[in-house]
């Protein structure tokens, strides 16, 4: 794969497809126009989004996607899995989503999204119902479980999330460390900032995503919201498209 000066690894919702419509469009067009840019979404949405989302008009089409919170990678263009870099993952996993059911069956605050995932097991949550004990016996069964926006409750194989798989992605493919950039805005994107790459938090982050980066230095916090934040960050890390000389 040709090195490229910007490597956005970004989330969408909040993130890539926050912020105003001028702003998205600005940086959605700079994206298009630039040679030297690859842009990686790194999403807890499904592949069925993602096309759809690609389908609109102006949206740029990603070049790699890891999809559901780190357990999914695909190619862009035709989002075929990488089995390569999947492979780990389903071993990790080891086809538990029958037995995530069964353990979490009748457990109070938690409603089962409607999206089949292959490895994850992923539910809605409600924050004044769910149980600290329901938490613990995700975690004692073997699986990590990730709570974010106040809302969604995912259960990953141990040790897979957003951060290690996008490290396991520039590893496979040789892309250069220091010209990546990770954008994120809530706690299922915590894990790109432990990464210790470049990072933005843009302005509509969730405060506790705020309060978990505190002391990261290598995290630029944006004034901008969503797109707008990205740009901010694009312009302050100095990964702005290089003149033609």
């Amino acid at each position: 794969m040709t090195p490229a000066n910007l490597i956005l690894a970004t989330d969408l919702d909040g993130t890539f497809l926050g912020g105003g419509t001028d702003e998205r469009r600005a940086l959605y067009d700079s994206l298009r126009r630039r040679r030297d840019a690859l842009l990686i979404f790194v999403t807890g949405r499904d592949v069925d989004f993602l096309k759809d989302l690609v389908a609109q008009p102006d949206m740029p089409r990603p070049d790699l996607v890891i999809g559901d919170v780190g357990t999914s990678v695909w190619e862009g263009e035709t989002f075929t899995p990488i089995h390569a870099l999947e492979e780990p993952i389903r071993e990790q996993w080891g086809a538990a989503n029958e037995r995530v059911l069964e353990l979490l069956r009748d457990e109070p605050g938690l409603t089962l999204q409607p999206t089949p995932f292959r490895h994850r097991v992923s539910y809605y949550y409600d924050p004044g119902v769910l149980r600290p004990e329901t938490i613990r016996k995700v975690e004692d069964a073997g699986f990590d479980c990730l709570l974010s926006a106040e809302t969604y409750f995912d259960v990953l194989p141990k040790g897979v999330a957003k951060g290690p798989t996008l490290l396991r992605l520039i590893e496979a493919l040789g892309l250069p460390r220091e010209q990546v950039l990770v954008a994120g805005d809530t706690l299922n994107d915590l894990s790109l900032f432990q990464t210790r790459l470049k990072g933005v938090a843009v302005g509509n982050s969730e405060p506790k995503l705020l309060d978990a980066i505190a002391g990261y230095d290598w995290v630029y916090r944006s004034k901008g919201e969503g797109a707008a934040g990205i740009a901010e960050a694009i312009a302050h890390f100095d990964l702005e498209e290089e003149p033609v000389s």
